[in-house]
């Protein structure tokens, strides 16, 4: 499992940088800080979840589907994963799907980038 990222101004991603939404969270990239140490960062704020309970609850699913889908993730990337509101009702398989099908996506557009500008 990835490290994890810790200060305010790491969480900080350019706008240019490739997004994943659906329902349960939302994905933002960034190039690694440190190459050999890529590490990841969960935010599940005060104003979307009232109770600290419920900001827990978020967290620790993101973590589980994070684990499960962990052969999606590109080595050399940071990514802050947003908690929103309905991930408190979503299923295992459901989170688990939602977080393959988003790091999928993350692969292919980073794919694609490099792709248009190698040419």
């Amino acid at each position: 499992m990835r490290n994890t990222i810790k200060k305010h101004q790491d969480f900080l991603t350019p706008d240019d940088t490739p997004v994943a939404r659906n329902a349960f969270f939302i994905i933002r990239t960034k190039s690694a800080k440190y190459q050999k140490d890529p590490r990841f960062g969960l935010i599940a704020t005060k104003r979307t979840f009232k109770h600290a309970v419920d900001r827990n609850r978020a967290k620790r699913l993101l973590r589980v589907w994070i684990a499960k889908n962990e052969n999606f993730l590109i080595s050399d990337m940071d990514y802050i994963f947003i908690a929103r509101q309905p991930i408190l009702d979503a299923t295992l398989t459901d989170g688990i799907t939602a977080m393959s099908k988003a790091l999928r996506y993350i692969m292919a557009t980073i794919k694609n980038d490099k792709d248009t500008t190698n040419q």
